[in-house]
């Protein structure tokens, strides 16, 4: 059964990548840890899940005319140095308090969509 629900969560997590341009951590962490996989594991392997999600992503995409890969470098920049630096802070930070976090962000994510804002 497990094995089931990560093979669908990870359709859906592909699906909604490709359509959305959204990370599929969004999907893929909560159906984790609602799995029993802790909280830290579960976004290390969300990580380890988007090297091919994004590659075949941008594959696809690259193909429709859909890539910029001047914005996409500036914002790699930015984001592979953010990423180890937040890597660096997930070992000080608390699971329940980054479990919060998450919620947080996703709930205003989901607000600001909504609202067009």
């Amino acid at each position: 059964m497990l094995y089931a629900i990560l093979g669908v969560t990870g359709l859906a997590a592909g699906i909604l990548s490709a359509l959305l341009g959204v990370g599929g951590g969004i999907i893929m962490v909560p159906a984790m840890t609602y799995c029993g996989v802790p909280f830290k594991v579960a976004v290390g392997t969300s990580l380890a899940v988007i090297i091919p999600t994004s590659l075949m992503g941008v594959i696809r995409h690259y193909n429709l005319g859909n890539v910029d890969f001047k914005v996409a470098l500036l914002l790699a920049t930015g984001a592979v140095i953010g990423a180890n630096l937040g890597v660096m802070l997930v070992a000080r930070v608390p699971d329940l308090l980054l479990k919060r976090l998450f919620a947080v962000f996703m709930v205003v994510t989901a607000i600001k969509l909504f609202t067009g804002k």
